[in-house]
């Protein structure tokens, strides 16, 4: 089975198209780093959860994230062996250039040495000195072997620095082949890798089938699970705006049907969303193993499944971070004895669901990145996930936009 899969996987990449684009080298090195990271981190939790649990929803679920980031490292890999073999062609062409030119020089300077002989004797120079006709002639003759002594000099100078250049091109072309070749090397290693995920994976959907109806029931828990918590949060937004409405009117400024701000919340607001795609994790540590959005349940066939925001997978005992400043507008209990905090920024909503242990109280002021709480443990699938959401007003957004590329 996983030599098939070898097979397969070495077809499909070696008839990839190439998708370089403008991605430098730089890129490539920080996407390849940022995918290794994951990799490592989801390869760790999978090691964990083995230990503890059989085949599981979670254990499946993290099988994916890392089949699909393995892929995309693959991808990564196969651009950076497209832009070197780019690079050894540039650098092969530059080197047969410099070799010709370094021949001409050297044919030049071979023949200025075989002139030079010729007249080497000082008898024979100092008689085309004399044999001059005037002054003036005797004098351009003397600048005449004076410039010609310097030119030899400078084309000797000339070869060397050539030469020089060249040894220092080659050297670069070597170091270039030796880089294509632990590519080429690493590539063979993580389609290996990846055709054993395959395999793994393979064999936990199989194990998991044989429990539909168990999942099913699951997945109706959890729909219920999460319809309560977008019921809470609405209901939250919906007081939120009713007590800034009502501040606004004491106040005597102008009252719509959006939050009325006040001039501290709309700066507040603007600077949250000037920091889209920017904004810190809400865990140190940790990989994104649930989308944003509608996506097909991994083993229930037909059925699709929906995420309001996206659920971030950390190690045992992880603390959860506000992503920004702003103040704490609820803390409530969720279904599974477990908390969830919805902290206010300006007109934007932070939800921070599957929490075990609450360090915040109502009403309470928050700076970016202060501990809010500790993370909860699904015992029986060995899952410690953050369901994290973001919202403006009531519009659900894709977190995955807004927080900044872990590095």
């Amino acid at each position: 089975m996983i030599k098939k899969l070898f097979v397969v996987l070495l077809v499909f990449l070696m008839l990839a198209p190439a998708d370089l684009g403008a991605q430098s080298r730089e890129e490539l090195e920080r996407n390849k780093a940022s995918l290794e990271r994951e990799i490592r981190m989801t390869s760790q939790l999978l090691r964990e959860t083995r230990q503890t649990t059989e085949s599981s929803m979670s254990q499946l679920v993290m099988l994916n994230s890392q089949i699909s980031r393995r892929e995309q490292l693959l991808g990564t890999i196969q651009n950076e062996i497209r832009l070197i073999n780019r690079r050894i062609t540039t650098l092969n062409n530059s080197v047969r250039e410099m070799e010709n030119d370094l021949e001409e020089l050297k044919a030049s300077y071979a023949k200025l040495i075989q002139h030079a002989a010729r007249n080497r004797d000082s008898y024979q120079r100092m008689m085309f000195l004399f044999s001059s006709a005037s002054f003036n002639q005797a004098y351009l003759r003397l600048r005449h072997m004076q410039q010609y002594g310097e030119h030899r000099r400078q084309q000797a100078q000339e070869i060397v620095e050539a030469q020089e250049r060249l040894d220092a091109k080659i050297a670069e072309l070597e170091a270039e082949r030796s880089r294509q070749q632990d590519l080429l090397a690493r590539q063979r290693d993580e389609v290996r890798d990846l055709a054993k995920e395959k395999a793994s994976q393979e064999v936990a959907v199989n194990r998991l089938k044989t429990r539909e109806q168990e999942l099913m029931r699951q997945l109706r828990r959890q729909e219920s699970e999460a319809q309560q918590l977008q019921d809470e949060i609405r209901r939250v937004i919906a007081e939120e705006r009713r007590r800034a409405q009502e501040r606004a009117e004491a106040e005597g400024r102008i009252v719509t049907d959006m939050f009325a701000l006040t001039p501290e919340e709309q700066l507040l607001s603007e600077n949250f969303a000037g920091n889209r795609g920017s904004l810190p994790w809400p865990l140190e540590r940790g990989i994104i193993t649930s989308q944003f959005g509608e996506q097909p349940h991994p083993v229930l066939p037909g059925i699709m499944i929906s995420n309001n925001g996206v659920d971030i997978t950390t190690n045992e005992g992880a603390l959860a971070r506000a992503i920004f400043d702003g103040r704490v507008s609820r803390v409530i209990s969720v279904p599974g004895g477990f908390y969830a905090v919805i902290i206010r920024h300006g007109e934007y909503l932070s939800v921070y669901s599957n929490l075990a242990e609450v360090f915040v109280t109502n009403g309470q002021e928050v700076n970016t990145r202060d501990e809010i709480g500790v993370v909860g443990t699904n015992r029986r699938e060995a899952k410690t996930s953050l369901h994290l959401e973001i919202w403006q007003g009531n519009n659900k957004l894709n977190p995955s936009r807004w927080l900044a590329r872990q590095q």
